[in-house]
């Protein structure tokens, strides 16, 4: 659910608050920018007011805000931020009716992180060159909250009659500032305003309301895409730590094993051929153990298996390379909705890892449950336990805290028990998708 709150500064007023629900992507509404609520009457003395009926309070939400509140939803659906800024400015482009939009991001190096652009074509963005800098009437725009709105910007002193090659003479502009709490952090540029001369007061308020919303949007945006890195670093210290662990450890076994076999075999044949034997066998060992862990980077095919039949095959593989019995119990199309099976399905896997290489785990069993709000998964081992709290023994397994990590990821619980020598348990609960 979210909430359109219009600042008091604003010419659009609304009797109630009115919460708009997520109706997912579609055609944005078109907006008239002249639109106004009707204005808030007081009643008489003694008079109870009436409240609208639903209908009622419907037909006073003007077009310009609904437009508003449709741009704003779909860019919510947005995840990375390239598409967020894109679903940005093609957005105020339509609200306010230009013809061209543009969005920048400084780098705070005197150029752009990001200059996404809407109206123009591909041809036409590739010959005007590279990204532009932040001088100029670009440049004013990111050095105060304050928006600004010209009839020609030829006119403003800091326009200096300069245009890329191929670039369009423009004339109306409209610039909008994207203000966080920590500055301003970009700034809708809009240009020619389309049937009128120059863009209205009421279509600086729109863009002033989307760019409020905006700044929320490109923070959350941020902020999701440095998880993902985390949790890219996190799988890339996960890996180094089991090639330190095994596989290092088995190619270093190998050398010594090829050179006690060459010691020998001039002095005592039958001892070189059980160093020989020997380093066969750990020669296998090893291809095994990096065949297990190209397996666990691969991504896994859950739209073709599902949860439970890519859990089958990295159980199946598991039981193969390591020679532990591994039981399953499976609840039928149990899945926690496609945006979160891989989550799931990561954490059961690095639990199974863990009872299988750190745990010395002889029986591990694995159980995927669900009722009609809430899936569960449940690793059981009967290994050698340890104390989850034991923060030296967190620093060197990396395991714990990416389960805990992705857990918090899915907007789910994790929870682990264990002792030394009682065995370990984990068990994740994540809410269904509806």
């Amino acid at each position: 659910m979210i909430a359109i709150t219009i600042p008091a500064t604003t010419k659009i007023t609304i009797a109630t608050c009115i919460q708009i629900q997520e109706r997912g992507m579609g055609t944005y509404a078109s907006a008239s920018a002249s639109a106004v609520a009707p204005p808030v009457v007081a009643p008489t003395r003694g008079a109870v007011p009436a409240l609208p009926s639903p209908p009622m309070a419907q037909q006073r939400l003007s077009p310009a805000l609904k437009a508003v509140s449709d741009a704003v939803l779909a860019v919510a659906s947005q995840r990375s931020v390239d598409e967020v800024l894109q679903r940005l400015v093609d957005s105020a482009r339509e609200l306010a009716g230009a013809r061209y939009a543009a969005l920048g991001i400084p780098d705070g190096e005197g150029g752009f992180r990001r200059f996404l652009v809407s109206g123009m074509d591909d041809e036409l963005i590739a010959a005007m060159g590279p990204l532009p800098r932040t001088h100029g009437l670009l440049g004013a725009m990111l050095e105060a909250p304050e928006s600004s709105r010209l009839d020609d910007i030829h006119t403003h002193p800091r326009f200096h009659g300069w245009w890329p090659q191929r670039h369009p003479d423009m004339r109306s502009f409209l610039g909008v500032p994207i203000v966080s709490p920590e500055g301003v952090i970009g700034s809708f540029y809009l240009t020619d305003k389309e049937g009128e001369e120059s863009f209205t007061s009421e279509d600086q308020e729109l863009i002033e309301l989307l760019a409020s919303h905006a700044a929320i949007a490109i923070t959350n945006a941020r902020l999701y895409e440095r998880s993902r890195e985390l949790t890219i670093l996190s799988e890339r210290n996960r890996l180094a730590l089991e090639l330190h662990d095994v596989v290092s450890q088995k190619l270093f076994s190998l050398i010594l094993s090829a050179e006690a076999a060459a010691t020998l075999i001039d002095r005592d044949t039958g001892a070189a051929r059980a160093q020989v034997q020997r380093l066969q066998q750990l020669a296998r060992e090893a291809l095994d153990e990096l065949r297990s862990l190209i397996y666990g980077l691969r991504p896994p095919e859950l739209e073709r298996d599902g949860l439970e039949g890519a859990l089958r095959k990295q159980v199946a593989m598991l039981e193969r390379l390591h020679d532990v019995e591994i039981e399953l119990h499976l609840d039928g199309s149990a899945t926690s909705g496609p945006d979160r099976d891989g989550g799931v399905l990561r954490i059961a896997q690095e639990a199974i890892h863990n009872a299988v290489r750190h745990a010395g785990a002889t029986r591990i069993v694995v159980r995927l449950e669900r009722d009609d709000r809430v899936l569960s998964i449940e690793v059981d081992d009967d290994g050698v336990g340890f104390d989850p709290d034991d923060p030296e023994l967190r620093a060197r397994h990396l395991g714990l805290t990416s389960i805990e990590e992705r857990a918090e990821e899915l907007g789910g619980t994790v929870t682990i028990r264990s002792a030394p020598g009682r065995g370990t348990t984990v068990r994740l609960e994540v809410s269904r998708d509806a």
